[in-house]
């Protein structure tokens, strides 16, 4: 099996024989080396999409975004002294409706760097996706409210920078999804749904979101 994943023009593949790589650079510069030259990458390592991976344990890869991580709290113009235990507080799904609305400046700060985070979050950070998941409902009016809670998930991101994905398979002919749901948790009364998928340990796919219909109980 040759496997091949796309990202407009960056790809990643891989195969059990090293020739058949080999091939297909060659296929691919004649096909579009007159655009300019196709280059290739290999070895244990690989930087892809502003993540790295790192097939050095053997049946193992690990997904590090620390250095994205690590230039969002560099970028953000406040400083983020206090350290926090988790991405969001008890109350990150209620909304103040009396919370005066953000700045001009600030409001724009706020959806750049929800959206930087975001980026991580469906990649190798699935730790910080219900905060996200909110503040992301929360980009075209946010509030006072919501900057603190912004804040806050800064303020784990800085402490946890370092922090990487490792994935494995216990089988991969045996899949085990979770799902779970808080009902009528945003201040629309829509509810919240969360997934998890594992082969047995770790998982590579996490969903947090919020539903879009109003459902019954």
């Amino acid at each position: 099996q040759h496997t091949v994943r796309f990202h407009v023009d960056d790809l990643k593949s891989s195969h059990i024989l090293a020739r058949v790589n080999d091939l297909f650079l060659v296929w691919l510069n004649k096909m579009y080396g007159s655009h300019g030259e196709v280059t290739a990458t290999r070895g244990k390592s690989h930087e892809y999409l502003g993540m790295r991976f790192d097939y050095s344990v053997p049946g193992r890869v690990t997904i590090d975004m620390s250095d994205h991580m690590a230039k969002i709290i560099k970028d953000f113009p406040f400083e983020l002294s206090k350290s926090v235990p988790t991405p969001a507080a008890e109350n990150i799904f209620q909304v103040d409706p009396t919370s005066p609305l953000l700045d001009q400046e600030r409001a724009e700060i706020f959806h750049t760097f929800v959206a930087k985070v975001l980026f991580a979050c469906k990649r190798s950070r699935c730790d910080l996706q219900v905060a996200v998941a909110m503040l992301c409902t929360r980009v075209k009016n946010p509030t006072e409210e919501d900057w603190k809670k912004l804040i806050r998930l800064l303020q784990y991101v800085k402490s946890t920078v370092n922090d990487v994905l490792t994935l494995r398979a216990d089988d991969l002919y045996i899949v085990k999804w979770y799902v779970d749901a808080s009902f009528a948790v945003h201040p629309d009364f829509k509810s919240h749904t969360g997934v998890a998928m594992t082969y047995g340990s770790r998982v590579p796919i996490a969903v947090s979101r919020k539903q879009k219909l109003n459902t019954r109980s």
